[in-house]
């Protein structure tokens, strides 16, 4: 019987200092001799790649900086494919601005195993932070064309306190481990259609849709500074809404929940997303109003 092997998929583009710091991490696991690590490295720019060319144990895979995160994730698992992976293999989607503790794989791997070969996530911790947890994962309305965290749902009790284990209804990349053969039963990633933000979550959802279970091990723990690479807080309007680096892409959103919904839920996602943005702006033009009345 062929070993486990875990194939960890790590998207890169400069920040070389990340990548050392998560392949130092990966190699401190305690089940590092299952670990295949394969980095993807889309046209950086800063040394990364003269770096990645002396590291032994990492395959390399190099794109031209037109991948994105699902292009990346994609070229990654076109890789595994040809590594012919078993029932017994993993993929581990992870970023490279992430540290974590030792047990930390072997962690998302047991989980798995002993729930049904599901597909487990990571939560994320703010280091300094009181309580350090900041986000579990998400949860998804298709109808009302909304995400928020599973952590607004629990109590202040409950943040301190967590359980082992949470459902949720879609996972990040920032941390998630899959079955190698849910990509050959249920399909890999649409990067023509999601290039970047909501891959994650549509590839997650997906599988669901097939069976699969999502959920988040608390004590599977990724370290993560408190901006995230989604904050569109210095984008104009035009950037905000249109750029494939922002996460309120609003094309991408129409077609993740194209992708995520039901055939009835597709006919109507275009005029719902509609609805719900002229509701938004009502409230907010509402709400400057209020104040400037007062």
């Amino acid at each position: 019987m062929k070993p486990v092997r875990i194939f960890v998929l790590i998207p890169v583009f400069n920040r070389l200092q990340h990548t050392k710091q998560v392949l130092d991490d990966l190699r401190r696991q305690t089940l590092v001799g299952a670990l295949h690590l394969v980095v993807i490295d889309d046209g950086s720019t800063d040394g990364t790649s003269d770096f990645l060319a002396s590291q032994q144990d990492v395959v390399t895979l190099r794109g031209n900086g037109s991948l994105w995160w699902g292009g990346a994730i994609q070229s990654g698992l076109e890789y595994v494919r040809t590594q012919e992976p078993t029932d017994r293999d993993y993929v581990l989607f992870l970023n490279n601005d992430t540290s974590f503790e030792p047990g930390y794989v072997e962690t998302l791997v047991e989980t798995s195993r002993s729930h049904g070969d599901a597909a487990v996530g990571s939560v994320i911790h703010e280091p300094g932070r009181d309580p350090p947890l900041t986000s579990i994962g998400a949860r998804v309305n298709i109808n009302g064309l909304a995400v928020w965290d599973r952590l607004s749902e629990l109590t202040p009790e409950e943040v301190r306190a967590n359980k082992a284990t949470y459902q949720v209804d879609a996972l990040s990349g920032r941390g998630t481990l899959y079955p190698a053969m849910l990509f050959s039963r249920f399909g890999m990633m649409r990067p023509w259609l999601l290039p970047h933000y909501f891959a994650d979550y549509e590839v997650a959802m997906r599988f669901a849709r097939h069976g699969v279970r999502l959920l988040v091990a608390t004590g599977a723990i990724v370290y993560s500074p408190p901006v995230y690479g989604n904050d569109v807080s210095r984008f104009n309007w035009w950037e905000r809404h249109f750029s494939p680096r922002s996460s309120s892409n609003i094309i991408r959103k129409v077609l993740f929940y194209l992708l995520v919904g039901t055939p009835l839920q597709r006919l109507t996602a275009p005029f719902r997303m509609l609805y719900f943005s002229c509701a938004r702006a009502l409230f907010s033009c509402a709400g400057t109003l209020i104040t400037w009345m007062r």
